[in-house]
C-alpha cells in the first residue's frame, strides 16, 4: 500500500466542531471562549462549562502549552500511524487540554513539563491536523 493510499481517520465532526476544523484547515487554530467569564474551552459545546453562559465567541489560539502526559505506542492500530509513534497530552496556554501527537525531536528522559508549540502537518492524504513541537 503506497502512503497516498493511506487514509487519515476521519474528524469527529460533533454539532459544535465544525468552526474548529475550519480554522484547523486555515491554520489559525480557534477555541471557543466565554464573552462572560473569559474562560476557553474544548471540546466545543453549546453553553460555558464554568459559568453556563450561552454566550461564546471563537477565537485564536497562542499555540503553546506544556506537555502533561505522553506515551509511545510500538504496535500500529491505525494504517496511518506506523509504530512507533506517540501521543502527548497538553494544557495549552490559554487553559484546555487537548491530545495530539509530539512532532520532529522528542526529549531525553519525562516529556513531562516540556513546552510546545502548535504546528500543522499535513497528511499524505491532505488532511491537516493540529500537533505540536518542542518550543526551545
Amino acid at each position: 500500500m503506497a502512503a497516498t493510499d493511506v487514509r487519515t481517520p476521519r474528524r469527529v465532526m460533533g454539532l459544535y466542531d465544525k468552526p474548529m476544523w475550519e480554522s484547523i484547515d486555515a491554520r489559525e487554530m480557534k477555541l471557543q471562549r466565554c464573552t462572560g467569564c473569559g474562560t476557553f474551552q474544548y471540546p466545543p459545546g453549546p453553553g460555558c462549562h464554568a459559568c453556563l453562559s450561552m454566550e461564546l465567541e471563537w477565537i485564536p489560539v497562542s499555540g503553546r502549552a506544556t506537555i502533561l502526559s505522553w506515551v509511545v505506542f510500538h504496535r500500529q492500530y491505525l494504517p496511518a500511524y506506523p509504530a512507533p509513534y506517540n501521543s502527548i497530552a497538553v494544557r495549552l496556554e490559554e487553559g484546555p487540554i487537548m491530545i495530539s501527537n509530539l512532532e520532529g525531536e522528542t526529549p531525553s528522559g519525562t516529556w513531562i513539563g516540556e513546552r510546545v508549540k502548535l504546528v500543522y502537518v499535513t497528511m499524505p492524504d491532505g488532511v491537516i491536523l493540529p500537533r505540536f513541537e518542542l518550543d526551545r
